[in-house]
């Protein structure tokens, strides 16, 4: 398969973040920014927010107010960029939510705004730009922030693991597709990152709530080298592993009793309002 070659920097090309208003898609606008981009456009659904970061980044940030859960509304946005800006040279699926509780006390607006947000939107995003970006492939970036929790169970996650899975599932599958013509696909799985979305819960044994810079800033460079996956903190791989080796029975002991994954998200609280 064909390598796709490191880009240095953004320097002069247009970069569009999905939940941009805030926490690790704030620190991706600024990065782009300060490596000379020609405008990042910042998508989120939180209008006063994103008039806030517009505020803090100038004008080269171009703040659009949408809720990536109406299709019809991302078709008409990414139309609106295609026509302005051209076609993104990165585009990071950042924007996520998670509902933090028994499957049995889901209710159907949990379970679709999960599903949409964290699920459906990137497919739809990427799929109104990937028409344009393949006519000049190379260099071109896509970039799927997962969860950890896409690649291993965890009780009181069920619905955002469901669809942390899926995105891993479809962002490696993108990869593969996309890696013969030069664009890089990179998924990124963080454990738990302090931005507030995941107030209340603990980190596994040997497993620290992340630093949202710590993380933002090892997807930016996994973005320009087109590093397929990037799994933060090293007990992520560790559990992987784990998980993939032993029998079920076996890793619900270690994982569950040993490192205690399977108790992180017992006193979750989350944000008082989970932004889309």
């Amino acid at each position: 398969m064909k390598r796709t070659k490191r880009i240095r920097d953004v320097n002069g090309k247009v970069v569009l973040v999905t939940g941009a208003a805030r926490g690790m898609g704030l620190l991706y606008c600024r990065y782009a920014l300060a490596e000379g981009a020609r405008a990042v456009i910042g998508w989120d659904a939180d209008a006063a927010a994103l008039a806030e970061a517009s505020a803090e980044l100038g004008e080269r940030f171009v703040p659009v107010p949408l809720d990536i859960t109406d299709t019809d509304a991302v078709e008409r946005a990414a139309a609106a960029v295609l026509a302005e800006h051209g076609a993104p040279d990165v585009l990071i699926n950042n924007a996520g939510i998670v509902r933090g509780k028994l499957f049995v006390d889901h209710t159907r607006a949990d379970i679709d705004a999960t599903m949409h947000v964290n699920l459906t939107a990137p497919l739809h995003t990427t799929r109104a730009f990937l028409p344009a970006m393949l006519e000049a492939p190379e260099g071109r970036r896509i970039v799927n922030i997962a969860s950890a929790a896409g690649l291993l169970a965890n009780p009181r996650m069920s619905v955002y693991a469901s669809s942390k899975w899926g995105l891993v599932g479809w962002s490696d599958s993108l990869r593969l597709e996309l890696a013969p013509v030069g664009i890089g696909v990179t998924t990124v799985c963080p454990s738990y990152v302090a931005t507030g979305m995941f107030e209340g819960a603990r980190g596994p044994r040997w497993t620290p709530i992340l630093d949202p810079e710590r993380i933002a800033s090892a997807a930016w460079r996994a973005m320009k080298s087109a590093k397929p996956f990037l799994l933060m903190p090293a007990m992520v791989h560790v559990s992987k592993v784990g998980r993939g080796l032993l029998p079920p029975r076996v890793w619900d002991l270690v994982g569950g009793r040993w490192f205690r994954v399977y108790s992180s998200m017992d006193a979750f609280t989350g944000r008082a309002t989970q932004p889309k």
